[in-house]
């Protein structure tokens, strides 16, 4: 009875084949015992109704979710981001390459990590046609990653291979990263850096002003976690595996905007 009761409550407040919402919010104030009586005289019949409300909801959401990101990706592809190429931005791979791979990373994330596995694995496929640049988006609460970034980058002011072999250094023993400048001096030194000069340059402006760059470029591109790429001004935000960025690539192929 309950039940038949919340039905004539519903079928008082519809008018024209629409549900005046403030009749119903009204009745149901003034009788809130129709709808939880009703709920326990068909409980089964409720949690089903529940669920399937939940399942379309969710489903009406991730509809809206992949609209908007595909709405996202065909605005990039035809507005792409503009990072800036420094002149002596440090590259992986052929400098003049068709399809430029940027990344924005902390050397403490987790996720980051799962990016350097993608990034080599993106060189290997396509050899001679990425060209890879690191940047810097060190987040707050990892507290060694900006210590890291200024080492990378005080190793970059001496040598460019140093810089990448201090980076893959980093990201092969991640967990190491919690001893902080003692563990960055001792991979410096096992690289066969100039201590003194590194010493000098590590916390010099040069190398602050640089990675300072890098995060305001971040945050301008909207990236708020790490990592995020930029794939021929294509941002990619988070650690997807290669297959994302071979879609990327094939379509840029598909628009006339790349030839590998």
């Amino acid at each position: 009875m309950k039940l038949l009761g919340l039905l004539l409550v519903l079928c008082f407040a519809v008018t024209s084949c629409q549900v005046n919402k403030d009749q119903l919010k009204e009745v149901l104030k003034k009788n809130p015992d129709i709808l939880t009586d009703a709920i326990k005289e068909n409980p089964g019949k409720f949690i089903e109704a529940l669920n399937e409300a939940v399942k379309s909801a969710q489903a009406g959401q991730a509809k809206k979710r992949q609209d908007a990101e595909k709405k996202q990706l065909e605005d990039s592809f035809n507005n792409p981001l503009k990072a800036e190429i420094r002149k002596d931005e440090l590259f992986r791979g052929d400098k003049n390459a068709p399809i430029t791979l940027i990344e924005y990373s902390d050397f403490e994330c987790p996720y980051c990590k799962r990016g350097y596995a993608t990034v080599n694995e993106l060189l290997k496929k396509y050899p001679g046609k990425i060209r890879f640049a690191y940047k810097h988006l060190p987040l707050s609460f990892h507290p060694n990653a900006m210590p890291a970034s200024q080492y990378f980058e005080a190793l970059r002011l001496q040598k460019g291979s140093l810089a990448w072999k201090f980076h893959d250094e980093l990201y092969e023993n991640q967990g190491k990263l919690r001893q902080g400048v003692k563990y960055f001096k001792s991979v410096a030194k096992k690289l066969g850096a100039n201590m003194s000069k590194l010493a000098k340059d590590v916390n010099s402006e040069a190398v602050k002003k640089r990675i300072s760059q890098d995060l305001a470029e971040a945050k301008k591109f909207g990236f708020n976690g790490t990592p995020g790429f930029l794939i021929n001004g294509v941002p990619v935000r988070g650690a997807y595996p290669a297959s994302h960025f071979d879609g990327i690539i094939e379509e840029f192929k598909k628009r006339g905007k790349l030839k590998l």
